[in-house]
């Protein structure tokens, strides 16, 4: 038997050792049937799944796997799976928010702790895309991202419902009087009835979308549905092509610069895409050192015309974005708004791989020259409200309520708005403004996706449909109407929004930007001496997490996360 080569590639730091440490590192990993030869120095590809039974939408990642190895086999690496905490949006409480650091800190310190010299990403939910994106920016590995796929469009009694934005519908329905609770439950099953992640342009396909964006997956990544074959090919060609990247020595932020920053934020406003992404591209950015600010997206992303039709802005679903050309056919459209030399991971420009892109539903994608909402980019707000900022998505809002101005109907908790909204005797009608508080990165903690807070019923037998709700909270990405989000500074910190008292005037001009509270300075002085903070965690993760986390608009990561540790090997274990 030959020895293994001297050390070259960062695995061979482990590998290659001839002595009693490399013994180690190479016998123990023998016993899982290893050949000799497997250790000789080829790239070892760590492969990141985030696969749980309890995060459904990544509950088929196991087999996305095994096609992402195929494919490393077959460009001459050694794949290795690695497990990292899993964020389900669906089952994780408080919310999956307050996990996306942990689990970024999983990804970060388990990709430096191993052998590892490039890394496959397997992202799904929500929260996993950006948990695994920041952590591994951290290291600056070669990396390239797979998404898990969108399920197929739910079917409900002849029509397309879909996830999230069907459910909060049929909800006002059933609170309406319009739905019995046996009709609402009797869809279930029908919403959700393939593998993959929500099928509307929620958060996780925004997410999805915005690393292909980047440049950071191969193309058609993000509307693949997960039932589809293709998939699974996709996954076999990311396993040939992070080998490459190995061997190019094409690390993950040689990719991810400020331009493909500018070019995902531009993208996402052209796909009526998720609020979410603006706090998470923040992060993301703030890991590798890229300037990048909550300004950068108004002025960049809010005027871009909104393309998509799809939930919650529009019409349609994700499995109907692929058929119609999925996101090259809309980076097309726009390419002349991007920076169409960016570089991405499979070698190639922007403007090269979208080159024979086409648009196969002009329903579905909308021409430029007839889009689906105009200047329709995520617009941040300012004012005495929100002095740091705060964020909405007017192509979900409703057109008559961007410029409003009503009398507040404050909720101090989420608890508090579950137990008052239901009573018929609540003084609020449809012109009010329904705010919450203390439900951001440390009032939640975690910043819950609670800020689409339900109608009162009284309001919504009127048939009306939206109101203008503002907090310091998130919503998902599925859901819509005139939200007002991220308020920041947020008011478990004593943010002004925790000044808010039931009867103030609140002013809401989307247009100028603006979101002020019509109420005296000294009126707020004084109100400010009479608050008092709410009891903070005293223990465990939740307890480091408030003490160390950002606000929304710095990216809400933990304040020692910010920036990178690179990928040196660690010192030896024995």
């Amino acid at each position: 038997m030959k020895p293994i080569k001297p050390p070259s590639r960062r695995s061979q730091a482990w590998f290659g050792k001839q002595d009693r440490d490399g013994f180690v590192h190479r016998s123990w990993l023998k016993n899982q049937g290893y050949p000799h030869d497997e250790l000789d120095g080829r790239p070892v590809i760590g492969i990141c799944n985030t696969w749980s039974e309890l995060t459904p939408c990544n509950g088929h990642f196991r087999e996305l796997a095994e096609f992402v190895k195929r494919g490393v086999y077959e460009a001459g690496g050694f794949p290795l799976e690695f497990p990292v905490m899993s964020l389900g949006e669906t089952q994780l409480r408080p919310t999956a928010m307050l996990f996306c650091n942990l689990a970024s800190m999983d990804v970060e310190e388990s990709i430096r702790a191993n052998p590892i010299v490039g890394v496959v990403l397997l992202m799904g939910c929500d929260k996993t895309t950006p948990a695994l994106l920041m952590g591994a920016a951290s290291c600056d590995l070669p990396t390239i991202g797979l998404s898990g796929g969108p399920m197929l469009n739910g079917k409900f009694r002849g029509q397309d419902v879909g996830s999230g934005t069907s459910v909060w519908k049929m909800s006002e329905m059933v609170r309406a009087g319009e739905m019995t609770m046996a009709e609402f439950t009797s869809c279930e099953s029908d919403m959700h009835r393939s593998k993959g992640h929500c099928m509307t342009m929620g958060t996780a396909s925004t997410m999805a979308c915005m690393v292909e964006s980047l440049g950071m997956s191969l193309p058609y990544n993000a509307a693949l549905p997960a039932a589809d074959t293709r998939r699974n090919r996709l996954a076999q060609l990311t396993g040939r092509r992070i080998v490459e990247l190995v061997k190019q020595d094409i690390r993950l932020s040689h990719i991810l610069t400020r331009e493909a920053m500018e070019n995902a934020i531009k993208t996402i406003a052209a796909i009526g895409g998720s609020t979410n992404s603006v706090i998470h591209l923040l992060a993301i950015a703030g890991r590798l050192g890229i300037p990048l600010t909550l300004e950068d997206w108004d002025r960049i992303g809010a005027s871009m015309d909104c393309l998509v039709n799809l939930q919650p802005s529009g019409k349609y679903l994700m499995e109907d974005f692929c058929y119609a050309g999925g996101l090259p056919a809309v980076m097309k459209a726009i390419l002349a708004h991007l920076h169409g030399d960016a570089m991405t991971v499979n070698g190639q420009t922007v403007s090269q791989n979208v080159s024979d892109a086409r648009c196969d539903n002009a329903d579905v994608i909308k021409p430029v020259t007839d889009p689906l909402a105009k200047q329709a980019g995520i617009a941040v707000l300012r004012g005495n409200l929100a002095p740091d900022g705060a964020v909405i998505k007017p192509s979900a809002a409703s057109p008559h309520l961007l410029k409003h101005r009503g009398r507040a109907v404050v909720f101090s908790s989420i608890e508090d708005f579950h137990q008052r909204i239901n009573d018929p005797n609540l003084d609020i009608d449809e012109h009010c403004i329904m705010v919450l508080q203390n439900c951001g990165p440390r009032g939640y903690p975690g910043m819950a996706e609670v800020g689409n807070m339900p109608l009162p019923p009284k309001v919504l037998k009127k048939g009306i449909t939206d109101m203008v709700r503002l907090s310091d909270a998130r919503m998902s990405g599925t859901a819509y109407g005139t939200v007002v989000l991220h308020v920041s500074p947020e008011a478990a910190v004593g943010g002004p929004l925790a000044l808010v008292q039931d009867g103030d005037m609140i002013e809401l001009d989307v247009p100028e930007r603006r979101l002020q509270l019509l109420v005296p300075d000294e009126v707020l002085a004084q109100r400010r001496k009479l608050w008092q903070p709410s009891p903070a965690p005293t223990r465990g993760y939740a307890k480091l997490y408030v003490e160390h986390v950002q606000q929304a608009h710095l990216g809400a990561d933990l304040d020692f996360l910010v920036g990178h540790s690179g990928a040196e090997v660690p010192r030896e274990s024995h």
